[in-house]
């Protein structure tokens, strides 16, 4: 017994004063994977559903082009991909190739109304 804790302390000071890339990694990917499991499993269900910005942005609908539409509807398909578009485009205040500058701000306001939800 004694000389495992000797084996895990001399790991643990090792991995301190001379860090392994690939050891690094690894515990970093288990550890996400570990925060991914309990988040689902800890999920209360009381999230955003995507389509609800779609149905927000309805009445201004008229004002997209037709791509702009189809990639909105590709953005509302899922949870993640808002996510992933708000943290990108409004977030990051970076300008989307497909909306208008206009437009990409109507769905960005959209959006942050139910960020905390995301």
């Amino acid at each position: 017994m004694k000389n495992l804790l000797i084996l895990i302390v001399s790991t643990a000071l090792f991995l301190h004063f001379y860090p392994q890339p690939e050891v690094t990694k690894f515990y970093n990917d288990q550890k996400n994977r570990l925060l991914d499991s309990f988040a689902q499993f800890s999920d209360t269900k009381l999230r955003l559903n995507a389509d609800k910005i779609l149905i927000d942005l309805k009445p201004k609908l008229a004002q997209f082009s037709s791509e702009e539409v189809k990639y909105l509807e590709a953005i509302t398909s899922s949870r993640n991909n808002v996510k992933t578009f708000f943290k990108a485009y409004c977030k990051n205040k970076k300008s989307s190739v497909i909306f208008h500058s206009t437009n990409q701000i109507e769905v960005c306001k959209t959006i942050s109304q139910y960020e905390s939800m995301l």
